[in-house]
């Protein structure tokens, strides 16, 4: 596996990916639920953040996809190291459920404050939690979509190089929500793939093997010939993510491509900017772009960010 550039540190590839979640986010929430027609025909290229869109945005502001993340981050952080480490020893123990039961409380309190959006899937499981405490829904093939993998970074930050953890409390806040076997294989697997990109154990062309690779072990999410469907269910939301990416030579074009399919673009922007910017570093996302994002969003996942990777040094 080649190394990635050794100039990139930990943090920049971290910070890279966190803003690279809300920088595609904000881009990708304009031209939300569009078709590539219609984005070209009003944009030509949709490259630039100016809001507007059907949730009708202020240039920079962001949408769940970000939103969530800062939620479940938090969550963690008030756990705590101890509370993290003895749920990785033991998953189905009492101390998972007190995890879990924290994670769904961040969501409940996250959604009580009237979001700019809510998915569907999102709402009825905070809604069943609500209602009975469950910390997980049946397994559900209607629970495809890709809220789960929208809003796992801070996982994946929190628990580098902690393999058990980082799955253990993965599922664990997907299925608060997405009780879905290939929610749970994309959330896994975008995941360790963002672990390995931020740890810089990976260059361009070492991504694009991994991709393969995972792709031919998991079929369903083929890219290559890419489908052209970019909609809110996972498979299709993985598949535009990696062949974004794959086929781009810059965090900038990843994110561009992305979310110029439309359909569910801000998600698609996000997690292409999540990789892009765990790939290429925080110092490669186009400051036009981190310049328009909220100073408040910006300062909340600069700080969380550096939180969740003292978190992660806390774990061994």
């Amino acid at each position: 596996m080649s190394s990635s550039d050794p100039s990139l540190d930990r943090w920049n590839r971290a910070l890279g990916a966190y803003l690279g979640l809300a920088a595609g986010d904000a881009l990708g929430a304009t031209v939300e639920f569009m078709r590539p027609r219609e984005i070209q025909e009003r944009y030509g290229v949709h490259r630039d953040i100016v809001g507007g869109g059907w949730l009708k945005l202020a240039p920079g502001q962001v949408t769940d996809d970000t939103s969530m993340s800062l939620a479940l981050g938090q969550a963690l952080l008030e756990a705590g190291p101890a509370a993290i480490r003895r749920t990785a020893q033991a998953p189905d123990g009492p101390q998972a459920q007190a995890l879990t039961q924290r994670v769904g409380e961040a969501f409940v309190a996250w959604w009580r404050a009237k979001p700019v959006d809510c998915g569907a899937t999102c709402r009825r499981g905070i809604q069943r939690f609500l209602l009975n405490g469950s910390l997980s829904g049946p397994l559900n093939e209607g629970d495809g979509g890709n809220g789960a993998l929208m809003r796992n970074l801070p996982v994946a930050l929190a628990t580098l190089a902690q393999p058990a953890a980082f799955k253990t409390l993965s599922l664990a806040q997907a299925h608060l929500t997405h009780h879905n076997t290939q929610s749970d294989l994309a959330t896994l697997g975008v995941g360790e793939l963002t672990q390995a990109l931020v740890l810089g154990r990976m260059d361009h062309a070492a991504c694009q093997a991994w991709m393969q690779d995972w792709v031919g072990q998991h079929r369903a999410f083929r890219y290559t010939p890419y489908p052209g469907r970019a909609s809110g269910y996972v498979v299709d939301t993985v598949q535009t993510v990696m062949h974004s990416l794959h086929h781009s030579t810059s965090a900038e074009a990843a994110i561009v491509t992305a979310v110029n399919q439309g359909d569910d673009a801000d998600t698609t922007g996000a997690l292409v900017g999540m990789l892009a910017g765990a790939l290429w570093g925080a110092s490669a996302l186009p400051h036009r772009w981190i310049s328009r994002l909220r100073r408040d969003t910006v300062n909340a996942i600069t700080q969380q960010a550096r939180d969740l990777l003292s978190l992660a040094d806390q774990l061994p």
